[in-house]
C-alpha cells in the first residue's frame, strides 16, 4: 500500500480547443497517454493517488464527463482536490460530488480523507501571482498593490478552509497529517505564508502543492526541509507525468 501525488492534469477531451490554445509546450504532447502508463505500471488497486487540482479545462460538470471518466479508471483509490481551473466544482458543491461519485472518486474539501495513521488534508489555496515590474538586472521593483490586497483577502478565506479540514481530521482522533495545496504555499515575494504557519502549527510533515507549470517557474516557492516539514512540488509537466510516491 502507497500513497501517490500529482497535480495538474489539464484534462481536454470534450474541450480540446481551448486545450490547444493554453498546453503548447512540448511537454504536455500526448500527456495523458504518458501519465496512464505510468499510472498502470507503479499503482496497484489497494494504493491511494491524490490529485492536486485543475483536472479538466471544462467549465461544467457536463463537459468534464469524459475526464473524470478518465480518472476513474486510473488504479488505486483516487481523492481530488480543487484547482482555479476546477469551474465544474463549487465548495457548496463537494457533498453532491462525493454522493454523486461515491466508491469512484473522493473529493477533498473542507473535510477529510485518511492513509494508514495519516489524516490528508487540503485545500486550493492561493498566492499573489503579479503582475510584477521587473528591472533591467531581472529583479522585482514594484507590483500591482490593489491585486494584491484582493489576494490577502483570498488566501485569509482558503487559510479557513484548510483549518475546517484539519480540525476535521483532529476531530478523528488523527494527530499526523499530510497537507495539500492546489496554489503553491508562498509566492516569489515571500519565505512564510498563512498556509506555512498553519503547516507549523498543526505539525504537518509535508506539504505538497502543484500550479507552477514550466521550467521557469519551478522554483518559484519553497523546495525541500522548513522547518522540519517537507515541501514538495507535484505539478505534472514538473514530474514528467510520473505519479510521486510520498509514504509506503
Amino acid at each position: 500500500m502507497s500513497l501517490f501525488v500529482i497535480g495538474d492534469l489539464h484534462l481536454h477531451f470534450q474541450v480540446p480547443l481551448k486545450a490547444r490554445s493554453q498546453l503548447t509546450d512540448p511537454a504536455w504532447k500526448d500527456h495523458e497517454t504518458l501519465f496512464r502508463k505510468w499510472c498502470s505500471l507503479l499503482i496497484h488497486p489497494e494504493d491511494t493517488l491524490v490529485l492536486l487540482g485543475d483536472h479538466s479545462f471544462g467549465r461544467k460538470l457536463s463537459e468534464c464527463e469524459e475526464d473524470l471518466r478518465y480518472i476513474e479508471a486510473l488504479p488505486g483509490r483516487k481523492i481530488l482536490l480543487r484547482g482555479n481551473h476546477d469551474m465544474f466544482w463549487e465548495v457548496k458543491q463537494t457533498e453532491k460530488l462525493n454522493r454523486m461519485f461515491e466508491g469512484r472518486l473522493l473529493f477533498l474539501q473542507n473535510n477529510c480523507y485518511f492513509y494508514k495513521d495519516y489524516a490528508l488534508v487540503g485545500t486550493k489555496g492561493y498566492a499573489f501571482e503579479g503582475p510584477f515590474l521587473v528591472n533591467h538586472k531581472g529583479h522585482i521593483v514594484d507590483w500591482d498593490k490593489k491585486k494584491q490586497a484582493e489576494s490577502e483577502r483570498l488566501v485569509e478565506r482558503e487559510s479557513q478552509r484548510l483549518r475546517q479540514s484539519f480540525e476535521a481530521a483532529k476531530a478523528h482522533g488523527y494527530r499526523k497529517f499530510i497537507m495539500f495545496l492546489h496554489y503553491p504555499p508562498t509566492n516569489i515575494l515571500q519565505k512564510s505564508s498563512p498556509f506555512t504557519w498553519m503547516a507549523l502549527e498543526y505539525g504537518a510533515e509535508q506539504v505538497i502543492y502543484a500550479h507552477c507549470h514550466g521550467e521557469q517557474h519551478f522554483h518559484q516557492s519553497l523546495q525541500g526541509k522548513k522547518d522540519g516539514i517537507e515541501y514538495r512540488l507535484v505539478s505534472g509537466d514538473h514530474l514528467h507525468w510520473k505519479p510521486l510516491k510520498i509514504l509506503d
